[in-house]
């Protein structure tokens, strides 16, 4: 059976519906995530467009339960442009938390941080003052030892400023 006919006939459709699509652009306008989910027409300066795509419901689903879309609006009309972005971040991110933990929401998790910081703090000084003694064992012995070879007329060198016991120290 002969290939070369199908294979050239793709081609030339291929190239054909390529050329197509290049003549005459088709532009796809999807509501944002917002106006669908509130069902309404996403007009042209939508101000929740740009940060609720069509790609992100549940970005908005998440904001629109805590916040309620009046209260979301009204807060980026308030700010400047340039801080939409970050504003938008921040209350999808509170949205969540308070999903999470609906008594103490983002507070809750800063608490629980915060804990763990001052537990692990704790541990960290423990681990200091552990190290400061065995320094300080480490050195009694070491005056100890040379105390006690220095006398000796077989060798005025100390076994431990050798390093062979300096791993287990330090």
């Amino acid at each position: 059976m002969d290939y070369s006919d199908t294979i050239g006939t793709t081609a030339t459709f291929s190239a054909a519906s390529s050329s197509f699509s290049q003549s005459t652009p088709t532009v796809v306008v999807s509501p944002c995530a917002a106006c669908k989910i509130l069902r309404r027409r996403c007009a042209k300066d939508c101000v929740l467009a740009p940060y609720f795509p069509p790609s992100e419901p549940l970005k908005f689903t998440i904001a629109h339960r805590v916040f309620g879309a009046s209260n979301i609006i009204k807060f980026l009309l308030e700010l400047p442009e340039c801080q939409r972005a970050d504003a938008v971040s921040s209350l999808v991110y509170e949205a969540n938390a308070r999903t999470r933990d609906p008594v103490y929401g983002c507070a809750g998790a800063i608490c629980r941080l915060q804990m763990q910081v001052s537990e692990l703090q704790a541990q960290l000084a423990k681990a200091r003052a552990d190290l400061l003694n065995l320094q300080c064992q480490q050195a009694k012995l070491r005056a100890f030892v040379y105390k006690e070879t220095s006398g000796s007329p077989q060798s005025n060198t100390c076994f431990l400023d050798h390093n062979n016991a300096g791993p287990l120290w330090t």
